[in-house]
């Protein structure tokens, strides 16, 4: 090969490299902005659950409440 070749191909890998440190650079801001948005919703999560931990009324009543069945 001549010396023409090796610098036509030196240049292709250069033009490769830089393309795959881009895209490598915008995945990396992706999965950044992937990661807070999970942050964020684990925390919602977490504020619903105890949102309705707080609230919810069981529909089952107390022991002490109960009727007592009739007999027959």
């Amino acid at each position: 090969m001549e010396l023409s070749e090796f610098e036509q191909r030196f240049e292709q890998l250069e033009t490769k490299l830089a393309y795959q440190e881009a895209t490598i650079e915008a995945l990396n801001q992706e999965v950044i902005k992937q990661q807070i948005e999970t942050d964020r919703l684990k925390e919602h999560l977490k504020l619903i659950t105890e949102r309705l931990k707080t609230h919810q009324t069981s529909i089952i009543a107390p022991l002490s409440e109960e009727t007592p069945p009739p007999h027959y």
